[in-house]
């Protein structure tokens, strides 16, 4: 699943050597945290989150699909912290 959010994202930005995608994992859930370069986290989430809210359906939907843990991804901000 790794890879397959990592392809998606590499496709859509301007840098794709600086997309970083780690997996949290706990009891209940499996936590995809993306990374990615400077000015690109805008094009990752698309005008008014149409990207990010279609990657997001396809990894439920493969998750779903699999069964067991409830998968969720979430961008990570290189700016904010």
């Amino acid at each position: 699943m790794e890879e397959f959010i990592g392809t998606i994202v590499r496709n859509l930005v301007d840098k794709p050597d600086e997309v970083d995608v780690k997996v949290v994992e706990s009891d209940d859930t499996i936590l995809y945290e993306l990374r990615v370069g400077d000015g690109d986290f805008g094009k990752v989430i698309g005008k008014r989150g149409r990207n990010i809210s279609a990657i997001r359906t396809i990894l439920f939907a493969i998750n779903a699909k699999e069964g067991g843990k409830r998968a969720m991804l979430e961008i990570i901000d290189q700016n904010e912290q």
